[in-house]
């Protein structure tokens, strides 16, 4: 007895093409994505993640998210964050603080998405991210230099007014 087995081998290697892409996709992607799974080991970590905190895919990998790459005083609200997630409830535009392999702190502002598998079990989180270091230095300095100038006005041996 044969059996025609055509279609269903054309339809592996439409979702194998597919999944290839996806790959492709996540890895290349201009956005930080890092994963975890439900035990929060990271799982998922694209180029970009790579480059902006100096840790390869194989350093990363299976190892603890959080207590690895997240600033120590924010651990505890970004693990809530991750069990959230874990938990079917995702989050939107969070900021972290993400220690690099030299030591650097880069802010991402993240969304947290549930992972499901085929069956529409919760396997992990994605997290994909923008890297807004930049802008979060800047508003640092800017309110840094407001309080120095407040403290230069509330200090002034001289009367400082201003006219409109």
């Amino acid at each position: 007895v044969a059996q025609d087995v055509t279609e269903a081998a054309q339809h592996d290697r439409a979702v194998a093409a597919m999944a290839r892409e996806l790959r492709q996709l996540v890895d290349t992607a201009n956005a930080p994505i890092f994963g975890i799974d439900v035990n929060g080991n990271v799982n998922e970590w694209n180029n970009k993640t790579a480059e902006i905190t100096g840790f390869s895919k194989e350093e990363a990998f299976d190892k603890p998210l959080v207590s690895t790459f997240i600033v120590p005083n924010l651990r505890e609200s970004v693990q809530d964050i991750l069990d959230n997630a874990l938990n079917g409830i995702e989050s939107s535009n969070y900021e972290l603080e993400f220690r690099t392999k030299s030591n650097e702190i880069r802010y991402l502002l993240v969304n947290a998405t549930t992972r499901r598998d085929a069956e529409n079990n919760i396997v992990g989180v994605v997290g994909v991210a923008q890297d807004v270091t930049e802008a979060a230095k800047h508003d640092r300095a800017v309110a840094a230099m407001a309080n120095e100038l407040r403290q230069l006005v509330d200090t002034a041996n001289a009367p400082i007014f201003g006219i409109d």
